[in-house]
């Protein structure tokens, strides 16, 4: 799960604190998936040091660690949680799960190296937003992140590409996602945790309407999710979505889909046909296989729950203290 955002990735404070994430795993952006390495800055502080860096910001302890294993790569967690790795010498290296299968909707969002408009709800360390712009260049992005004050380490220990077309926006997920006209997105990605947790606001059919609103009419929606057992959550969203989108598909580990364990699941949706069949082969084939139901299979997933709306939205269910544990 992501845990910085607006109101979703980024910290809300209308439904919780939603820190506009950059990319949670298993209730923290990289919940599940533990961070590899140690604690360090980036090129912005001397990167040859490799040293951890530490500093409050909007949605608690903001850390980010060196990774043992690659020389340019750092993990950022947040009061432990990891919210997003990135290797700042090969921005196209994705190495949790969730942002993985993210990686492949930007993919498949359009023809190889084919420019797109991105809205990012969520900014973490940036990772999503970096992998654009490495595989799909001159690409127009926006960030909304709630949390200034991490938005402002990012910058300074981890910085963007200058020649990377991204700005960063601080604020609510959805007040920000209000701000942009209709038809500016190609794909837009909400991947915001407040707490390991997606705040209210940013689960409801209110909120997708908005999201429709400013995609192009063939735009594409994905949004990382995190749910354990009985999946009751999980459940709901998709049955929210397709009250707005005709088209969904959903992706997970099959542990996750069996309600086994507490994890991220991957949700698509547009209003054409998405696709399914090389997204499926896709996220079959990664490092930690995942399995993607659509039509009929993820109707019936639902089993009839409700479509949340404004009035009746709760956050997301907090993730088992387990979930952040190395293994």
């Amino acid at each position: 799960m992501a845990r910085r955002g607006a109101p979703a990735r980024g910290k809300d404070k209308a439904a919780g604190k939603g820190k506009a994430a950059g990319g949670n795993q298993a209730a923290g952006k990289g919940g599940a998936e533990s961070a590899k390495g140690r604690k360090g800055g980036g090129r912005g502080s001397g990167r040859a040091e490799r040293e951890p860096v530490s500093q409050q910001v909007g949605g608690g302890l903001a850390e980010l660690i060196p990774d043992r294993e690659r020389p340019g790569a750092w993990t950022l967690l947040i009061d432990g949680a990891p919210q997003s790795h990135v290797d700042l010498d090969d921005p196209a290296h994705l190495s949790f799960a969730y942002q993985r299968r993210l990686g492949h909707v930007i993919d498949l969002a359009a023809p190889p190296l084919q420019p797109l408009h991105v809205l990012h709800l969520g900014g973490g360390a940036f990772t999503l937003a970096r992998y654009t712009a490495a595989t799909r260049p001159r690409s127009t992005q926006q960030i909304v992140e709630l949390d200034a004050p991490l938005v402002q380490l990012v910058r300074d220990h981890l910085p963007l590409d200058p020649q990377a077309r991204v700005r960063v926006r601080a604020t609510d997920a959805r007040e920000g996602l209000g701000r942009f006209p209709d038809g500016w997105a190609d794909l837009i990605i909400a991947d915001v945790f407040g707490g390991a947790r997606t705040p209210a606001h940013l689960t409801s059919a209110e909120f997708l309407a908005e999201v429709r609103r400013v995609l192009k009419p063939e735009g594409r929606y994905a949004a990382n999710l995190a749910d354990g057992p009985p999946l009751a959550h999980l459940r709901g969203q998709v049955a929210t979505a397709a009250a707005v989108f005709p088209e969904l598909a959903l992706a997970a580990d099959p542990v996750v889909w069996r309600g086994r364990r507490f994890g991220n699941a991957v949700l698509l949706a547009s209003a054409l046909p998405l696709p399914v069949a090389e997204f499926t082969r896709r996220v079959a084939s990664d490092p930690h296989p995942g399995r993607v139901e659509h039509g009929r299979a993820l109707t019936d997933f639902t089993g009839g729950a409700a479509v949340v709306t404004d009035a009746a939205a709760k956050p997301s269910p907090t993730p088992p203290p387990s979930v952040f544990e190395n293994p």
